[in-house]
């Protein structure tokens, strides 16, 4: 290393030779992009990114997609060239915190390699201490990132895809990690868009050790790129829902409402029944799930819909995406209190969409039900586990035998309606409704309204009066109701 005077490298104490860093690496990460690799990858960023803690890093006039990337960051120290992953974290003489800032709307400019999204003055802070290698376990590091304060990325290194000693392994097989070197060895779900005025600051902690905060202030710049010279900024939602984290907080995807506990209570009072005729009246008929019935007689429910779907079996499919953490299982370790896992199953009965050991998963999640089109198996164990469940029937074959799990928070056809992730879903003995979010305070004060005046006609009717002229009300009892019914 050199340059030892330049603030760039104060935490280093010179210039490294290069820094290689990880595409995807940590479980969390990798399952909010909904792909997980085999395999490292890696892109190489210049030694003139790196800044200091207390830097400022500026976003580029006309653009608007530049986001933080919390990591660890592995400084080399005695040169590693096709070393064992048993032997590798020899080769690793500190640890410290890092940032791995990009701007998207370059990233698709240099087809992956990331040089001008990645590579611009200041976009790899790093610092602000080391911490010694031969200190810590490299399983239990501790990485966190903050934005003006808010914690927004906890994670550890036992939810990496890939151990660092493998990664520092894998790399030398290619070429010499030479003294000095960093590695950035990825990022954890959390990360996002950062706007000028915003602070961004990253921890990493082993034990009783940390690398202090470092901190890196977004500051707007006033030189936009030449059009005459190379390609410009482009972003579109793909950009953005990535840059971002997910389609809604990028804004591209209005924000359900939130299904409060009061409005929950009074939807648990109404009938499914008494809702359908209210969702009628305003023109909505096409919103019940058809076919499905309660695994266990007398299951109600109200949540809102955390979507999965399946796609008809094809086997090189089905090798692609039915293996490890699919999409199925996905669903199952995200869904969250209170919601729904609604299944499209395209009404395919013969096959299981889930079993004992999913529903379980739902139930310790403390989701309000499963909701499926297509068929489940072990039902006798699914129906003992305690969670709502309305199937269109049981069926022992597994997942493979009519099915590929595609994709998760997603608009899903089930038994014939579309459901919308954040949906208003009821269920009880009639079947299952589709409540919009929007119109569900309206419908339920109606449907509660309604529900009132029909038990007073039935204890009209029960006590010896005739329907004809009761139900519907004429206008004389009309007149009593609103003199008796409501007092």
């Amino acid at each position: 290393m050199n340059d030892t005077a330049d603030p760039r490298f104060t935490a280093l104490g010179g210039r490294p030779g290069k820094i290689v860093a990880v595409h995807l690496s940590y479980t969390s990460r990798a399952d909010q992009r909904g792909r997980r690799p085999a395999a490292p990858s890696y892109f190489f960023k210049p030694s003139s990114s790196l800044a200091a803690s207390g830097s400022e890093i500026v976003r580029p006039a006309g653009t608007e997609l530049l986001a933080f990337e919390g990591e660890i960051a592995l400084v080399i120290g005695e040169p590693a060239r096709w070393v064992t992953p048993d032997a590798a974290w020899a080769h690793v003489a500190s640890v410290t915190a890092a940032n791995d800032f990009g701007l998207y709307d370059l990233r698709a400019n240099d087809k992956g390699s990331n040089v001008r999204s990645k590579g611009g003055d200041g976009y790899t802070p790093l610092g602000p201490a080391l911490i010694d290698a031969r200190d810590v376990d490299p399983a239990a590091l501790r990485l966190r990132t903050w934005v003006d304060g808010e914690l927004v990325q906890d994670d550890s290194t036992a939810g990496l895809l890939f151990p660092l000693a493998q990664i520092v392994a894998d790399l030398s097989q290619h070429f010499i990690l030479e003294t000095g070197d960093v590695i950035l060895t990825g990022t954890p779900a959390g990360s996002s868009v950062v706007t000028p005025g915003q602070v961004v600051e990253v921890q990493v902690d082993a034990g009783s050790l940390s690398t202090g905060r470092l901190r890196t202030a977004v500051v707007q710049g006033d030189r936009a790129f030449d059009a005459a010279l190379g390609s410009l900024p482009a972003v579109d939602d793909t950009q953005r829902t990535e840059a971002w984290g997910s389609a809604e907080a990028a804004g591209l995807v209005p924000a359900a409402p939130v299904l409060t506990a009061a409005l929950r209570d009074k939807l648990s009072r109404v009938p499914v029944a008494a809702l359908s005729g209210q969702l009628r009246k305003r023109g909505l008929n096409d919103v019940t799930i058809d076919g499905v019935h309660a695994l266990t007689p007398g299951s109600r429910f109200v949540g809102t819909a955390r979507t999965l779907r399946f796609v008809p079996h094809r086997e090189d499919l089905f090798a692609a995406h039915g293996g490890g953490q699919n999409a199925q299982k996905r669903a199952f370790d995200a869904v969250e209190e209170g919601e729904v896992i609604v299944i499209e199953a395209r009404g395919e009965t013969g096959s299981g969409t889930l079993g004992d050991i999913l529903a379980i998963r739902a139930h310790a999640r403390k989701a309000a039900a499963i909701v499926t089109d297509g068929g489940v198996r072990d039902a006798e164990a699914v129906a003992a586990v305690g969670i709502p469940v309305f199937t269109a029937g049981p069926h022992p074959a597994v997942l493979g035998r009519r099915h590929v799990p595609w994709e998760t928070d997603v608009a899903v056809g089930c038994g014939g309606t579309t459901v919308e992730p954040g949906d208003i879903l009821v269920g009880d003995g009639d079947g299952v409704i589709v409540v919009p979010p929007a119109l569900a305070e309206e419908v339920v004060d109606s449907a509660l309204a309604q529900e009132a005046e029909d038990a007073w006609v039935a204890q009209q009717v029960a006590s010896g009066h005739p329907v004809n002229g009761l139900f519907p009300m004429n206008a004389e009892w009309r007149a009593r109701y609103e003199s008796e019914g409501r007092s």
